[in-house]
């Protein structure tokens, strides 16, 4: 055995085997150096985010998330009797800060952006987000989900009149009357189910400016300053869970600690926890590809899909007039989707012609130079 292993030809086969292993080696360390560096500079974290997640995963992401926890949230509120809408949105926050801490310590949390923000403006979004996700959730305590639809209606004007007063972002007439009629078309659907407490329709209505600013600012941040999704969640989650034990005393009603946290209860808080963090993420990724009004957009979608959804599938009967008026919104919302692409598209051919012209002035320059080289030549 010994000699068969000394000869010549064996130790050149072992000695290959041992160099190809090495090489294999190498490569796949350098693979790993060259994605953890990509990951801790922002414009490389920005890629990987554009690259993996586009606009149509970021949507479809949302929309699954969003009908999960929509789920689990009517267990929590529901069978489980947790009725502290504020305590809840606070649990959601700490365990995403806890699942980015995690992230962190094993430096896989996307890097900020080398010209950071204002602290100003970190304050001011996760001021607006604590305020946006708590007085959503006491909406939907005290008001019908009819109601609550009703006043997210309001927020797509809102997100139009606020990014034309601060960015003088312009909306196409043919784009606003096509919003227009995806609000009527959503009204329609949930004009039947329009319950409300006289108090709860102050909270949606105070939920509104806090709602399109949230989506604004987080729009604006990821598109202009290359924030991602994790990193932007990872500087204001803390200044949100600040703000979140503020608005405890005064939204919640009394007798959290009282609460039977049980086994069964706190899974299921801790499941709708998680499915918060995804939640959370998933509506960042979504605005950082898209635009805030497209996000408004997406989720009267969901209301529509979740409503026609039940008829068909379950044998609900929401009425003729709401299946009308989710029809209608579907229509509207594939027509915006429609001059969404057209626009993309423009913007793409306004970037790329140019560099096309750019490119034909070099070439034309290239060809002169070697006509008068050849005449030099010629002479």
């Amino acid at each position: 055995m010994l000699n068969f292993l000394s000869r010549k030809d064996v130790r050149k086969i072992l000695k290959r085997k041992d160099s190809d292993a090495g090489e294999r080696g190498r490569a796949l360390e350098n693979l790993r150096a060259s994605l953890f560096n990509e990951l801790r500079s922002s414009e490389g974290a920005k890629r990987q985010q554009q690259r993996i997640c586009g606009p149509s995963v970021a949507l479809t992401f949302n929309f699954l998330v969003s009908i999960a926890i929509i789920l689990m949230n009517k267990v929590v509120l529901g069978e489980v009797g947790f009725n502290f809408p504020i305590c809840l949105t606070f649990i959601h926050y700490v365990i995403s800060w806890l699942f980015m801490a995690i992230l962190n310590a094993f430096s896989i949390l996307p890097a900020s952006p080398s010209t950071k923000s204002r602290f100003s403006t970190l304050v001011a979004l996760g001021f607006v987000m604590s305020f946006s996700t708590g007085l959503a959730n006491v909406s939907l305590k005290y008001n019908s989900v009819g109601f609550y639809q009703m006043a997210k209606i309001a927020v797509t004007p809102s997100i139009v009149l606020a990014e034309f007063i601060l960015i003088g972002k312009r909306v196409s007439y043919l784009k606003v009357f096509t919003l227009a009629v995806v609000s009527v078309g959503v009204a329609v659907a949930t004009v039947s189910d329009l319950q409300f407490h006289f108090f709860g329709a102050c909270v949606a209505l105070a939920w509104i400016i806090p709602s399109a600013t949230n989506k604004i600012l987080w729009s604006n941040l990821q598109q202009q300053e290359n924030w991602t999704a994790l990193a932007l969640m990872w500087k204001t989650t803390p200044v949100t869970l600040f703000f979140l034990v503020g608005l405890m005393p005064w939204l919640d009603p009394p007798g959290i600690l009282s609460f039977n946290w049980n086994y069964r209860n706190t899974t299921a808080i801790l499941l709708s926890g998680v499915f918060g963090f995804l939640l959370q993420w998933s509506g960042a990724l979504a605005l950082g590809a898209t635009s805030a009004i497209t996000h408004v957009v997406l989720g009267q979608f969901k209301t529509c899909v979740i409503l026609l959804g039940g008829f068909f599938l379950f044998g609900s009967n929401p009425g003729v007039v709401s299946i009308c008026g989710a029809i209608t919104a579907l229509a509207g919302m594939s027509v915006y989707t429609y001059l969404n692409a057209l626009s993309s598209q423009s913007t793409q051919q306004l970037k790329t012609s140019p560099k096309q012209s750019k490119s034909k002035l070099n070439k034309e320059g290239d060809d002169s130079d070697q006509n008068k080289n050849y005449g030099e030549e010629s002479v």
